[in-house]
């Protein structure tokens, strides 16, 4: 039976040779965590030429601090992209290198933010989901970067492990995939929205 469900392909290829992406993720309910990581990176590497060297991977205890970690982060790769950011390293007479190595000091395009909640017996559940999609949500606009929302909110661990591509079920698909896609999509339509000539205005 054919199902209404699910995101239609994007309209156009993009290219996402040139992006940075960040991806911070949360350490609880690991192993279907790295199943959505996985996914994502695969998806973005091997479908939009993102190089893998592009993308920053970061980890934080649980859902509820990936915002802050998440901004931060952000934060820190425009510091690095700022003008004086290269007098942070030095090198000797002989060029040796004196300082830390050289880092990408590209800002990040776009973020990844992935996390596995799955309900208790408590409120916990419901508190750290609401408080997890507001803040990657604030991040986003806040800063400007895209922000993807990639944590699963499950009402037990089938649910889960289906929405990661695990388990015996027939309905099951790695969601990371669908992040991945989102990512690149939403990180090449956002330089082109910074500049007016790629704006299209609609009266």
């Amino acid at each position: 039976m054919s199902t209404v469900k699910g995101v239609a392909p994007p309209i156009e290829k993009y290219d996402g040779s040139s992006l940075r992406v960040l991806i911070v993720h949360a350490r609880w309910n690991a192993t279907v965590v790295d199943a959505l990581v996985k996914g994502a990176i695969d998806t973005m590497t091997n479908e939009y030429s993102v190089k893998s060297e592009n993308i920053t991977i970061q980890s934080v205890s649980g859902s509820y601090e990936l915002p802050f970690a998440t901004q931060r982060l952000i934060a820190a790769s425009r510091l690095q992209a700022t003008p004086n950011a290269a007098e942070l390293f030095s090198t000797t007479s002989t060029g040796e290198q004196t300082g830390p190595p050289p880092v990408n000091t590209q800002t990040f395009d776009v973020a990844i933010c992935i996390g596995v909640l799955i309900k208790g017996s408590t409120m916990h559940f419901e508190y750290i989901a609401d408080a997890a999609s507001n803040g990657i949500m604030r991040v986003g606009l806040d800063s400007g970067v895209p922000c993807v929302f990639g944590v699963l909110t499950c009402l037990n661990e089938d649910q889960a492990l289906e929405r990661a591509g695990l388990g015996s079920s027939e309905k099951k698909h790695n969601h990371g995939i669908d992040w991945g896609h989102c990512a690149v999509e939403l990180a090449v339509k956002n330089r082109g929205w910074m500049t007016a000539d790629h704006v299209m205005f609609i009266y």
